[in-house]
Formats: C-alpha cells, sequence, structure tokens
C-alpha cells in the first residue's frame, strides 16, 4: 500500500493539494459577507463555483439529448421523403388520402428546427460562463435567481422581466 506523502508547513502554506496527475486544485468556496449570504460577485476567470460547474455539466448533457434528438427526426423526415415520391399520392385506410406521411415528415421536420434551436440557446448559456456573465438577466441585468436557473440552465432573462413582458401586451 503507497504512503501518504508527509505534509510540511512549507507544503500546506503552498496551497491545496492536488491528487497525483491531476491538474485540478480543489474547488474555491464561495466568498461569504459578513451577514453570511453568498456575494454575487462574479468568479475570477479559471476559478469556477460548484454550482456553475453544476449547470455546466447540466447543460452539455441537455445539448447531448437535443442533439440526439434533433438528428433522429431529420433522419426519420428523410426516410419519409425517400419513401414516397414526389406527386405519388396513395390512398390508404387511415385518413382516405395519401398525405399523413407529408405531415409527418413536417412535424419531424419542425421538432428537428426546434432541438436545433435549444441547442443554439445551450451554447449561448455555455458561453456566458465561459465569459463569467451567466445568471445575469439579459434584459435588467440583475442576478437571475438559482433556482430559475436550476429548472431553466439557459434562462437568459430572469422572472420578473420573462413575466413582465407577457402582461405588459394588453
Amino acid at each position: 500500500m503507497p504512503r501518504a506523502p508527509k505534509t510540511t508547513a512549507a507544503t500546506k502554506a503552498a496551497g491545496p493539494a492536488k491528487a497525483p496527475g491531476s491538474t485540478k486544485t480543489a474547488p474555491a468556496k464561495p466568498a461569504v459577507k459578513s451577514d453570511g449570504k453568498a456575494t454575487t460577485k462574479k468568479p475570477t476567470k479559471g476559478v469556477k463555483s460548484p454550482f456553475l460547474e453544476a449547470q455546466r455539466e447540466s447543460l452539455l448533457a441537455e445539448r447531448g439529448n437535443y442533439l440526439r434528438q434533433a438528428e433522429e427526426l431529420k433522419a426519420q423526415a428523410d426516410s419519409l421523403a425517400l419513401e414516397h415520391e414526389p406527386g405519388d399520392v396513395q390512398f390508404d385506410e387511415e385518413g382516405g388520402e395519401g398525405g399523413t406521411s407529408n405531415v409527418d415528415r413536417e412535424l419531424d421536420l419542425v421538432l428537428s428546427a426546434q432541438a436545433r434551436a435549444a441547442i443554439e440557446e445551450i451554447d449561448r448559456a455555455l458561453a456566458k460562463i465561459d465569459a463569467g456573465t451567466y445568471g445575469t438577466c439579459e434584459n435588467c441585468g440583475q442576478p437571475i435567481a438559482e433556482a430559475r436557473l436550476e429548472a431553466i440552465p439557459y434562462a437568459a432573462l430572469c422572472v420578473a422581466c420573462k413575466s413582465g413582458g407577457l402582461s405588459s401586451r394588453r
């Protein structure tokens, strides 16, 4: 069994220990005000909070799901297009006309486009994490509540701005 290296005062002063072969250090603790509340300061470049790392992982997982879904829907639409030649209308027992495959194809294309739009929003959120602006409302500049970001990790507006736009359309 390998022995742990001895800890000296010099190594304690040097900073957090790294695992052998690892380039990561222990995550930094969030800054706390004297009243015990966490500050909303942007993290220094290169240092990410545990919340931001969790959000990044969630965004990447969601991006993978949307990408897979978009590709599958596009492939289904393409296969439906290949099954029927243009102008080839067959009467079937279901609807009386042969247009159901065209409707299915259009639906697959629309859903694929929606998945790709969600991927773009996720990519914007990932870029904001890298730039240090993630969690700031694009409209008013106020912080977006963490609960909202946990529910919708790519949210660009705070609740007040998102709901305020709907009620002002009277």
